[in-house]
């Protein structure tokens, strides 16, 4: 089967290696536990109301530091793991992680009241609690999850392209490592703007239930680089000159394309919602729909489509497809269609949730006035 699928290289472990790499989500989410404790970081505040205290919760960030010091400790392989190992590991860790985070998402939903919802499936499914913080702030569980899956992504990413530079040498295709910087930039980027987060849909929506715990942790620190997992063991493509550099130029600037787009949409919603009458980066006057004591952004990225930034991300989802140059392999295409999927859903969902918030007259004149969901002149 795993020959069938071109992944075969992924389960060459020794016993040994397969139990290990099955244990090793728990020694990764150990290890980040301690580093998000012991590391510095700060206070902010954020935009979901502590419903206990009515203020604005507060969230104790060091994502970056977490980041930079686990890159550190990866390239000089100073846990004893070689750099190829979170790669060749990858499918005795998701199976480990999922049954950890399964194990994790019981505990933290049947520990709460039972809530809204009584099926238990649901429940845990969902979630019951919006947010769990322990040691007076200090740790936040889905900032946990963002610090550990967008690190986790970045290195598993990188360990890929070790272990494919090992296999290939001067064969190597340079689309592997485009992809692992890329990624690495992307999640870079992330913590850079971590505060940013603060104010995204995960954070004001979703519930702490097995969907976040094992998305948050294993799909997005591990199993986004699914086309990896079949692309690495091809080499270079071959591309005469003319095509390969317009291949290899071509397929960043259309990831800085998507970048631009998503970061774009998302610092200025979040300009707008701690300054709301400031311009956008000095430029962009801000329009709004008034909806009794809320305001809908309706101008700039938020003016060409209503969720414009899902744009940015199929951008460079599509990006990710093309890096690697063999563009019939359906494994290089994974990753773009999960998450046009993704977005596609989720912004019917983020409709549903809007017009709750802002009322449905409200947000019917914001689509009246924004008609185009995520791409402008087409859908």
């Amino acid at each position: 089967m795993f020959d069938w699928l071109g992944i075969d290289h992924l389960v060459e472990l020794t016993a040994a290696e397969a139990v290990l790499g099955f244990l090793t989500p728990l020694i990764v989410f150990a290890a980040f536990f301690v580093l998000q404790m012991v590391l510095p970081g700060r206070h902010v505040p954020g935009y979901v109301i502590n419903r206990e205290t009515g203020q604005l919760r507060s969230y104790r960030l060091n994502g970056l530091l977490v980041f930079v010091v686990a890159q550190l400790l990866w390239w000089f392989e100073l846990t004893g793991m070689p750099r190829d190992w979170f790669y060749r590991s990858s499918l005795y860790a998701v199976a480990g992680g999922t049954v950890l985070t399964t194990i994790m998402t019981i505990v933290a939903v049947f520990s709460q009241p039972e809530g809204e919802v009584e099926n238990r499936f649901l429940a845990w499914w969902f979630g019951r609690a919006q947010e769990l913080q322990f040691f007076n702030g200090r740790f936040d569980v889905k900032m946990y999850f963002y610090v550990v899956g967008g690190t986790m992504l970045s290195l598993n990413a990188l360990s890929g392209a070790a272990w494919h530079n090992d296999r290939f040498g001067d064969d190597a295709n340079p689309g592997v490592f485009i992809y692992a910087a890329i990624f690495t930039f992307y999640v870079f980027d992330y913590f850079v703007f971590e505060r940013v987060q603060l104010y995204t849909y995960d954070l004001i929506h979703e519930n702490l239930g097995f969907k976040l715990f094992w998305g948050g942790l294993i799909v997005y620190g591990w199993m986004f680089i699914i086309p990896l997992w079949g692309m690495a063991a091809h080499p270079d493509p071959g591309f005469t000159s003319g095509w390969r550099y317009f291949w290899l130029i071509g397929t960043p600037a259309l990831f800085a394309v998507g970048w631009c787009i998503s970061r774009g949409a998302n610092m200025q919603k979040y300009t707008f919602k701690r300054w709301p009458d400031r311009k956008f980066l000095g430029l962009i006057e801000p329009q709004v729909i008034e909806a009794g004591d809320r305001k809908i952004l309706c101008s700039g990225f938020w003016g060409a489509a209503r969720h414009f930034n899902y744009m940015g991300e199929g951008f460079f989802s599509l990006s990710i497809a093309l890096v690697w140059g063999h563009f019939g392999n359906l494994w290089s295409w994974t990753y773009f269609i999960f998450i046009v999927s993704m977005f596609t859903y989720r912004q019917m969902d983020d409709d549903k949730h809007c017009a709750e918030k802002y009322g449905a007259e409200k947000w019917a004149e914001y689509k009246a006035r924004v008609k185009y969901r995520i791409i402008p002149g087409i859908y």
